[in-house]
């Protein structure tokens, strides 16, 4: 088919979405914005936008996070594509969905206020526009699948962590408590952390020691896509 024959075809816009995903030591959260304009102004919204003629999906996801969060090494991963005619009221539109992980510590309060930004655990999430909280279900549901074959969960941790915070962020997700002598011997059998001398007193009196992971380490580990819990 030539490309004069395309005209014949109905003109879709395309859009990105993006579920951005942060940990806040205790509770998995969900990165919203109120919409400023129509159609839904004033409701809660995923941060989004439409794909420019010359980038594609990627790149457009790239430039809406980096908007939102002023970062650019992000990880990110394209979910779904949700085409439904009546999706959006403002007009045809697909949108290709993507989720993200960043450590809340690295977002900016400038960048909150400027987009009218709220973190919400996933727990309290308010009512969303359009099929939103159908995406932030399905990206809850793939990072609870992608977690247990690969060890992206530490993009949502501090540069260095305790074995406790890294328990947590593991039972946030799972979303249901796990044993910690098994946790912990599943941990230190993947070789990955780097343990510090530096210890973290504010949990407790003796302290629990500061663990990083060993990048080069990590990234064997997240191609070969080992069982990691």
């Amino acid at each position: 088919m030539s490309i004069i024959q395309y005209k014949d075809h109905d003109r879709l816009l395309v859009s990105v979405d993006c579920i951005i995903f942060g940990f806040d030591g205790i509770k998995l959260r969900a990165l919203l914005i109120k919409r400023g304009f129509e159609p839904g102004l004033g409701k809660w919204s995923l941060m989004g936008g439409f794909v420019d003629k010359k980038e594609s999906v990627d790149e457009a996801a790239s430039r809406i996070l980096n908007k939102l969060t002023g970062l650019n090494d992000i990880y990110m991963e394209q979910l779904s594509c949700f085409g439904d005619v009546q999706r959006d009221p403002g007009g045809r539109v697909i949108s290709v969905a993507f989720f993200a992980l960043i450590k809340i510590d690295d977002y900016s309060s400038s960048l909150i206020e400027e987009h009218n930004a709220k973190w919400f655990p996933l727990d309290a999430v308010p009512s969303l526009v359009f099929d939103h909280r159908q995406m932030l279900k399905l990206a809850k549901e793939r990072l609870k699948e992608k977690i247990s074959g690969h060890p992206v969960g530490f993009a949502l941790l501090p540069h260095k962590f305790t074995l406790q915070q890294l328990q947590s962020l593991y039972e946030a997700i799972y979303e249901q408590p796990l044993d910690k002598r098994n946790f912990t011997r599943k941990i230190h059998s993947l070789n990955i952390l780097h343990k510090l001398k530096e210890k973290e007193k504010h949990s407790s009196r003796r302290g629990a020691f500061y663990f990083v992971f060993d990048k080069k380490k990590y990234e064997k580990l997240d191609k070969e896509g080992l069982k990691f819990l």
